[in-house]
């Protein structure tokens, strides 16, 4: 088996989604176009990882972007020769590898890439002038690369229900929905729940932090705003002195901000959202923008509210709503909600979208080997009479191998 991954130079929602990948599929090969293994996980680092002549370029660990154009002929140039199972982790180019007519390719999609589609005016006003005339005919080669590599993937899976609805809108195909993992257990309620709201993410343009602090400093409400960015510096000297702002929390700090919050605000239009689940996790509410993978996660209502425009206004009027509504609150609903987005989930949805294609025959010479009843030992999964593939994942989260083993 082989994953294939945009780039590893940072430890990100995509990188979490590699690891527990590899948990299920330990013996698999791992692809990417640039390696910072000094900026990965340990569990990342044990994977032997190939790659492409991005790689090799200059500057390309601090500067792959700018090889972005090279990308689709790098993918294309992979051997991917002998694998009966290609994932493909997309957000950046990767889907676009070359496999062979009897192996299987699935594409985990974190979103089509945001840069050549619904954000490509934002990201071209954001450059430089020289930027700003290449890309139109760059990105347009681009799009039309992305949109026909698609036709190289047997299966999507979106990790919401948001990004599958891009899926179709961009390359034209259907996708299963397969949530990402989120550690559900590092986080837990507390007894002592103070006033203070809580923002948490990157402080870059799209997150809206700006809006947040607008809503924070027009109510007087005491908030705690973190994360880093290029617009921290704004945003620390527009707060007022209700306002606290951090670049970074360690992870016990961030544990208790999530846990002894009044409510975490959450303000982008997100892909899926993680930060919504860990707060959720932590017994703890969530005023959200209601746009975007966050009504996957969210339930309005139950454990959290919903606004419909991202304006200060609008988030002071569900800041209003939810101080009337806090009382209806229960913090185990809460928590019962985010057990949905677990690691075991995540398991499970990647082996109900394997056994999905093999039903569809897209395994061919994958599958053609499998028979009735087979065990991978020591590993806890089946090919049950009928073909369908089981794990014991109530044991352990990684207690489900290596499928590829199983069905050779």
């Amino acid at each position: 088996m082989a994953i294939v991954h945009y780039w590893l130079v940072a430890m990100r929602g995509g990188e979490r989604v590699v690891e527990h990948l590899l948990d299920l599929f330990p013996d698999a090969d791992l692809f990417t176009h640039v390696y910072d293994p000094r900026r990965v996980s340990a569990r990342i680092r044990k994977a032997r990882v190939r790659q492409s002549f991005i790689g090799r370029m200059p500057g390309a660990r601090r500067h792959y972007q700018k090889y972005l154009p090279l990308m689709p002929i790098a993918l294309e140039e992979l051997d991917l020769r002998g694998y009966d199972l290609v994932i493909s982790s997309e957000s950046g180019p990767a889907k676009g590898v070359i496999t062979g007519p009897d192996t299987l390719h699935l594409c985990y999609c974190h979103s089509p890439m945001r840069y050549l589609w619904d954000h490509y005016q934002d990201y071209r006003e954001s450059t430089g002038w020289l930027a700003r005339r290449l890309m139109p005919l760059a990105f347009h080669r681009l799009r039309q690369w992305d949109v026909s590599s698609a036709s190289r993937v047997d299966g999507f899976i979106a990790n919401s229900s948001f990004i599958a609805r891009r899926i179709a809108k961009v390359w034209g195909r259907d996708a299963r929905v397969v949530h990402p993992p989120v550690a559900i257990d590092s986080f837990a309620p507390s007894a002592q729940v103070s006033d203070r709201y809580l923002w948490v993410s990157q402080m870059t343009p799209y997150k809206r932090a700006d809006i947040a602090l607008e809503a924070f400093n027009r109510l007087g409400a005491p908030a705690l705003m973190v994360g880093d960015g290029e617009m921290f510096d704004q945003i620390a000297a527009r707060a007022g002195p209700n306002v606290e702002v951090r670049r970074r929390l360690s992870f016990p700090e961030l544990q208790r901000a999530y846990a002894t919050c009044r409510a975490l605000v959450f303000t982008p239009e997100e892909d899926f959202g993680i930060v919504p689940v860990e707060a959720n996790a932590s017994g703890r509410p969530v005023i959200a923008f209601g746009r975007g993978g966050v009504t996957d996660s969210i339930i309005d209502g139950l454990t959290g509210i919903f606004y419909d425009r991202q304006t200060p206004m609008d988030l002071i009027d569900a800041i209003r709503r939810f101080e009337r509504w806090q009382p209806q609150f229960q913090p185990q609903e809460a928590v019962r909600n985010a057990a949905r987005f677990g690691p075991d989930a995540f398991a499970r949805g990647i082996l109900d979208a394997l056994d999905h294609f093999r039903r569809e025959g897209r395994l061919s010479s994958f599958a053609s080997s499998t028979g009735p009843s087979q065990r991978t030992a020591n590993h806890g999964i089946t090919c049950d009479d009928n073909g369908a593939l089981h794990s014991d994942l109530g044991m352990h989260r990684h207690s489900c191998d290596d499928v590829a083993a199983q069905c050779r």
